[in-house]
């Protein structure tokens, strides 16, 4: 029987300060199996490439202080066999940043000089697992393979291509993978969104058909309420795939909304782990299979500030073809859709507001005049309930009195918008409803 895989994730929360490696290598030479770790740059590291590649004539002074920094988390580093690429990585930056100085929107510059913060943090990161005893090599994840769904700028990864094209000689032992990036359609480097590097990792791990992903962070689990909204609670145990996609779309910080997809039809469990937490201990947070309970809501997500466009068609033929072209224009402007109702003679959107007025102007040009209605928030009931009762979660009159209306119930969620002025009311009245579990 093949060795169990475990998929390490660890991000620039976990990355702030030497010793933060320390405890990295500390649970990869204690894990049960074969580890691959994916990793983010160190913290802030992406924030400074991002502000250099906007003012090139910083180069020198970048490059010296980026190695500086890495070299205090890796002291030995350059005199180590992984010194030549050290040094390979550092000189590339500085090739971009002259690259960029001649031509200041050179997208495939700008990308390789975003991609060094990953590379420099999977050599400071082997380097201190070699300390350790562990046979860690870096690896780029456009070197083994990793393709993406774009050009210069993707979504997701490629899984069908990755899949034929998955260099896995090159993952012996340990490798550490570099995160957030991979081989654009053309060729070229790609970027994933902000949070990429969690994708990359269910990626890699539904490709190795590991036995789980770890997305270790600096926080114990995924809460059943944003912390921002002053209300205490504890991790949520379990949640379904669908579960974890509806709230990661519309609230927690801990999920990118497509870190869950490559997992959704395997089986393969994703824990969510305080890095500084016991290792041995089960998981805060349990993401796997969707399971579904009698009337049990788990979380509740809050998008605040949206928008609600509603426009009027005239044959469900122009309907059809010209909702496709909007949405179509909405992903080239980056507008995300929060919730699309389309009826027959009538489509209704719900924007993020600060999307709204670029909104409005794409659905003007291929429908009639829209209106629009301002709300202070978009609300997710999230739990996967067993549909043996019929009606919505929410009653229509208990939604009146709360000040919410219900948009949809699919099981795994009831989405209701909201223009009340006290959020933090109707939550904490929505969540002694749904009897969530608060901190003591």
């Amino acid at each position: 029987m093949p060795e169990s895989i475990t998929v390490h994730k660890f991000g620039g929360s976990c990355l702030r300060d030497s010793s933060d490696l320390d405890r990295i290598a500390e649970v990869i030479g204690a894990w049960e199996g074969r580890s691959m770790v994916v990793v983010s740059a160190l913290w802030g590291t992406t924030d400074r490439l991002m502000r250099a590649s906007k003012e090139p004539r910083y180069a020198s002074r970048l490059v010296n202080d980026l190695s500086s920094q890495h070299l205090r988390f890796a002291p030995g580093l350059l005199s180590s066999e992984l010194g030549p690429l050290f040094t390979k990585v550092l000189k590339g930056i500085e090739q971009s940043l002259v690259e960029l100085a001649r031509q200041p929107n050179n997208g495939v510059a700008i990308n390789r000089l975003l991609a060094a913060g990953e590379r420099l943090s999977a050599l400071v990161i082997a380097d201190r697992l070699k300390q350790y005893g562990i046979k860690a090599h870096p690896v780029g994840a456009e070197d083994i393979g990793l393709r993406l769904n774009g050009i210069n700028r993707a979504p997701t990864v490629d899984l069908a291509a990755s899949m034929g094209l998955l260099d896995r000689n090159a993952l012996h032992d340990t490798p550490v993978i570099t995160g957030w990036f991979g081989e654009g359609k053309d060729g070229e480097l790609a970027l994933l969104s902000r949070g990429g590097s969690d994708h990359t990792a269910t990626s890699i791990g539904r490709l190795v058909d590991a036995a789980r992903v770890i997305l270790w962070k600096d926080v114990e689990g995924i809460l059943p309420l944003n912390p921002r909204w002053g209300i205490a609670t504890d991790p949520i145990a379990y949640l379904g795939y669908g579960e974890a996609m509806e709230l990661s779309r519309l609230d927690t910080p801990i999920l990118h909304p497509a870190t869950v997809e490559p997992l959704a039809d395997t089986g393969i469990p994703l824990e969510v782990r305080h890095l500084h937490g016991q290792v041995n201990e089960r998981a805060a947070t349990v993401v796997g299979p969707d399971l579904y309970e009698e009337n049990v809501i788990k979380a509740i997500g809050c998008l605040p500030s949206v928008v609600s466009i509603h426009c009027l068609t005239r044959s469900l033929e122009q309907q059809s073809r010209r909702l496709g072209e909007v949405l179509v224009n909405f992903a080239e402007a980056e507008i995300a859709c929060w919730h699309l109702d389309a009826q027959p003679g009538e489509i209704r959107w719900i924007v993020s507001q600060h999307d709204a007025d670029t909104a409005c102007e794409l659905i003007e040009k291929h429908f009639s005049e829209s209106t629009s209605e301002t709300f202070s928030a978009i609300v997710s009931l999230v739990g996967n309930r067993k549909t043996t009762q019929r009606g919505s979660y929410i009653r229509l009159e208990e939604a009146e009195r709360l000040g919410v209306e219900v948009l949809s119930d699919t099981g795994h969620a009831v989405r209701m918008l909201t223009k009340t002025e006290d959020m933090a009311e109707l939550l904490q009245q929505l969540s002694q409803r749904c009897g969530l579990k608060h901190a003591l």
